[in-house]
């Protein structure tokens, strides 16, 4: 897909949604797997979408998140929209502490994301970042290696976890997620 070649290119924020288009491009080119590791994950409608149309063409979408994030309103707010990935065939595992504040995307065996932004809207819109994109067969498979090890130690989360939350759970995971934009 990609070529043999080792190319970096770093991608700055300075551009509004700079950082959301390589993610939304990565997605729709992606061919057999994608694996994402983030501390933050709170995609926005857009995003969701691509993930869900990459799981829904056959592409194994696995997305890495700590089981305990040290910011419990983004945990209750992405546990509020976990199901929109789950129902589609993305696979979502929850890794244990030490708390992992990996930002990371893989594609296939060849296009490596990496750098300071989140799956969250704060990054992919506010803050200043810096991620870098390299196209690099030997990389990537090194850093699916490396997350392999992350896999094999996570918990798979569940629609059925998610829906066995009470009532009260889910209303203040719902709650947190009207709030994601500001997390």
């Amino acid at each position: 897909m990609f070529g043999k070649r080792t190319l970096i290119h770093p991608i700055l924020d300075e551009d509004f949604e700079a950082i959301s288009q390589v993610l939304l491009g990565a997605l729709s080119q992606a061919q057999r797997r994608v694996r994402i590791c983030t501390p933050y994950f709170l995609p926005d409608a857009t995003l969701i979408a691509a993930l869900n149309t990459a799981a829904m063409r056959g592409v194994a979408v696995e997305i890495l998140v700590p089981a305990k994030c040290n910011l419990r309103f983004v945990q209750w707010a992405a546990a509020a929209q976990a199901d929109q990935m789950l129902v589609a065939g993305c696979r979502m595992f929850l890794t244990p502490p030490p708390f992992d504040h990996t930002k990371l995307m893989l594609v296939d065996e060849a296009w490596v994301f990496l750098g300071s932004a989140n799956w969250d809207p704060r990054s992919l819109r506010l803050n200043f970042e810096f991620n870098v994109e390299c196209y690099d067969e030997s990389l990537a498979e090194r850093l699916y290696s490396a997350t392999d090890e992350k896999c094999r130690a996570a918990e798979a989360l569940t629609l059925a976890q998610l829906r066995k939350r009470t009532l009260p759970i889910q209303l203040r995971d719902g709650v947190m997620r009207l709030f994601s934009p500001y997390l």
